[in-house]
């Protein structure tokens, strides 16, 4: 059996250079709001600051993300079915 710790997500915990404007403006903002004992704002701080204040735009990008991956994970059983169905 997967121990928990096999799904957990490393970019989470990552912390996010400021290497664009937009970058550097969200994570001002995000540390200005979470307030970092060491000033470093990860990536899951972002996600958590967008969550909780701009919840259309993350649904957005996870329903995206759920449907490519719904239609990625039914591509390569259709030429099976379309075998199956000439035989």
């Amino acid at each position: 059996m997967n121990k928990s710790s096999d799904f957990e997500n490393k970019e989470l915990a990552a912390v996010v250079k400021t290497d664009s404007d937009l970058k550097e403006i969200i994570v001002n903002y995000v540390g200005a709001c979470r307030q970092p004992v060491n000033d470093e704002v990860t990536v899951e701080m972002v996600i958590d600051v967008f969550a909780e204040e701009f919840p259309e735009f993350v649904l957005a990008l996870a329903e995206e993300n759920y449907m490519r991956g719904y239609a990625d994970g039914h591509t390569p059983s259709e030429p099976l079915a379309d075998a199956h169905s000439s035989v």
